[in-house]
């Protein structure tokens, strides 16, 4: 299986190595969607984390690809003065349907919570005044889960252009972030 259809399968839920029902492989296109980024979790541009400390990589076989990050936060202040960031090296046309795919887990919620709150996971300019395209928060719990946030490019971007984004100042918690994908379906609905 290609790097690209198994990234594809991850953030359509298709268990790497395995066939999707053949309902749904007559109904999906012929095309695979274009993966944006690089989704290797140790390529992600981690920033504001307390004394420019760096994310710990972790092996893990419970989550898809069998590595991730392990953030800590510290709380306080801004949800989006510490962050994970994926840029995008590829551009997209106005109106293509685009889907971010991230694998994310808490390893140690804030004092009295079960859970974390990934303030947003959007995709946004990659440069000042990073404006949000589209995205929403979601709450992760401690199992490896797959979250996908969809939208649509609202005009052309060039490569470089955007990046998807995680703010996950929300607690002072600990997050472990697995592989996020961005990808391009082009003119869907």
């Amino acid at each position: 299986m290609t790097k690209r259809l198994a990234l594809a399968a991850m953030a359509l839920s298709i268990p790497a190595g395995a066939s999707a029902p053949l309902a749904a492989q007559e109904a999906a296109p012929a095309a695979e969607p274009e993966v944006l980024n690089n989704a290797n979790p140790d390529s992600f541009q981690v920033y504001g984390l307390p004394g420019g400390a760096k994310p710990m990589s972790i092996k893990d076989a419970k989550v898809q690809f069998g590595k991730a990050i392990r953030v800590e936060t510290p709380g306080g202040g801004n949800v989006w003065s510490v962050g994970v960031n994926a840029p995008l090296q590829a551009g997209v046309k106005k109106g293509d349907k685009l889907l971010i795919a991230f694998y994310a887990r808490v390893e140690k919620p804030a004092e009295g919570a079960t859970t974390a709150t990934i303030a947003s996971a959007q995709l946004q300019l990659a440069a000042a005044p990073y404006t949000k395209l589209f995205g929403e928060g979601v709450t992760i719990g401690s199992e490896w889960k797959l979250y996908k946030v969809t939208g649509h490019a609202d005009r052309d971007y060039a490569k470089g252009e955007l990046a998807a984004a995680l703010h996950i100042n929300t607690a002072r918690q600990t997050l472990d972030l697995g592989a996020m994908a961005v990808l391009d379906f082009g003119q869907k609905p």
